[in-house]
Formats: structure tokens, sequence, C-alpha cells
């Protein structure tokens, strides 16, 4: 039996696809539900487009009440069964008991090399440091904001004039190979650390 997973977004959504169009052939993890806090989303619309369920949970109306949001957003989860949740590029920090009711089950990819730099502005924060090198991070998905145990990591080294923006783009191509790669390791049950150059 292959494994469900839901992916959440907020945007373009450009891990989401690198991740969908992994799961195929002899994968052990098939990608049923794509959903977003944000209903323009464009990641909604490629994911519909790759034959993926889509839904969408606007967390504006919801104000500052994050129970009442993810309470929408599990009703939506609920309806597909995951056994795997990917956050991918989902901006929207998630409350304690929303967590540990995946836990173990959540991942998410950070770009940064955690425990680096949590939070927003990775970029302009390893550049300032003067870091040698800089990359993503694959980890479960804990109440601790980008804390919980790394599954992954890919390393991007810093280049004389580097700009948060030209060090994110060469960030990115890694995070749409260690991603993946990730997934099929987690959902074939094989939590080892992976290290990609």
């Amino acid at each position: 039996m292959s494994k469900r997973v839901a992916i959440l977004i907020s945007g373009g959504g450009s891990n989401m696809v690198r991740l969908v169009e992994s799961m195929t052939g002899d994968h052990p993890a098939r990608p049923v539900l794509v959903a977003s806090n944000d209903p323009g989303a464009g990641g909604l619309a490629k994911a519909a487009a790759m034959g993926v369920p889509t839904a969408a949970v606007d967390h504006r109306p919801f104000g500052k009440d994050r129970a009442a949001f993810e309470h929408e957003l599990s009703r939506a989860l609920d309806a597909a069964r995951p056994d795997i949740i990917c956050l991918a590029g989902f901006m929207r920090v998630l409350t304690a008991p929303f967590v540990e009711r995946w836990q173990g089950r959540m991942l998410n990819i950070h770009p940064s090399l955690l425990p680096k730099y949590t939070g927003l502005h990775t970029h302009a924060r390893a550049i300032e440091a003067g870091d040698s090198h800089a990359g993503c991070t694959v980890h479960l998905v804990t109440p601790v904001l980008d804390d919980g145990p790394i599954l992954g990591q890919a390393r991007v080294p810093v280049l004389p004039g580097d700009t948060p923006d030209t060090l994110a783009a060469r960030v990115l191509v890694q995070e749409h190979r260690l991603y993946p790669a990730v997934l099929r390791r987690f959902a074939a049950g094989d939590e080892d650390i992976l290290h990609l150059q």
C-alpha cells in the first residue's frame, strides 16, 4: 500500500510540483491532496493540472484565531486521509495541538542549514554572518518552529558577491533535489539523515 501524502502550500508551489512529479512508478507514496491557506496560490492550479485534488482554506477570515483556521484545514486533511503531510512553502505557523496530532508524520523544508537561522530571511542572515556555506534542511515538524529532527540537508557554497536573491535561487535548486529524495526514503521507513552535495 502506498503512503498517502498531503502537501500544504502558500504560493507558487515549486517544491510541491517536484514532490508530486517524484511520486510515480515504484515510489512508496502518492499525492492525495494539495491544500493552501491562500485560495489564489498559484500552486493550486499547478496541482489540479497534474491531477491532484486541491483544497483552499483562506486564513484571513479567521483573523488571529489560528485554532479555528486549523479546524477547517483539518477537515480538508481528514477527508483526504493522509499518512504524511509535507509543508512546502506553507507560510502559517501551526499551533502545538495541530502539530502534535501529526507528530512524526509531518515534514517541512527550510532554507537554511538548521539549526542555524530558523524563521525568516535565512539567506541574508547567512551572508551577513560570513558563512562559507548555506543550504536547506528537511526536518520533522515539532511544536517548536524549525526545530524538529533533521532528515536531510543539502549544502550550497556562499559565493563572493552573493545577494540574498542569488543565494536563494541556488538553494532552491537543491531544495528541489532534497525534498523528493527525503520523502521517498521517509515513506519507505528510512529516517537516516540524507546529505546531498
